[in-house]
């Protein structure tokens, strides 16, 4: 079984824009490049919740394009996700791979052999940290993105200004 980190997409890796598909927006949030790198010796993965495109603001294939941008800039870094996990559907459509629910950590446990206890999820919203309590994974908000709004409320395990910090608290608790 192997450790992983789970790292949402908008407001941890990439600025938080709302609905964000389009290239030409695309910016990375402050040291989050830095995070990344110490935590390239672990498998990474993105999860994250794309309820623009069951709400019809973008496309599938509007997604993929700015996710294959988003991995294609992160490997020119050096840093490798493993595979990215993502819901389509709109809250209101309660299915089984939102977050915080946990079928989508559940599906990268089979394929990959994830130890979840072992493992990390990093988010800025409260439905992040519930994902990663859900799932029996240690949990941290960062303060970028929604992170400060949700801050008061938060039972993470690990409060962080950003990425950097999140994954300094990551390395020094694997």
């Amino acid at each position: 079984m192997t450790r992983a980190v789970f790292l949402d997409r908008d407001g941890v890796i990439v600025e938080d824009i709302g609905y964000h598909y389009k290239i030409e927006d695309f910016k990375f949030v402050k040291n989050a490049i830095k995070g990344l790198k110490l935590l390239k010796n672990l498998n990474l993965f993105m999860v994250t919740n794309q309820s623009g495109i069951g709400r019809g603001y973008y496309t599938l294939e509007d997604f993929e394009k700015f996710n294959i941008h988003l991995l294609k800039e992160l490997k020119k870094r050096g840093i490798k996700i493993v595979k990215t996990y993502y819901c389509q559907h709109k809250p209101e459509d309660n299915c089984e791979c939102r977050k915080p629910k946990t079928k989508l950590l559940k599906v990268a446990e089979k394929e990959f052999m994830v130890d979840l206890k072992k493992s990390f999820v990093i988010g800025d919203r409260k439905k992040d940290i519930e994902l990663g309590k859900n799932a029996g994974c240690r949990t941290i908000l960062v303060l970028s993105g929604k992170g400060t709004e949700e801050k008061k409320n938060s039972e993470a395990d690990f409060i962080g200004k950003d990425l950097l910090e999140a994954a300094k608290w990551v390395i020094s608790n694997e």
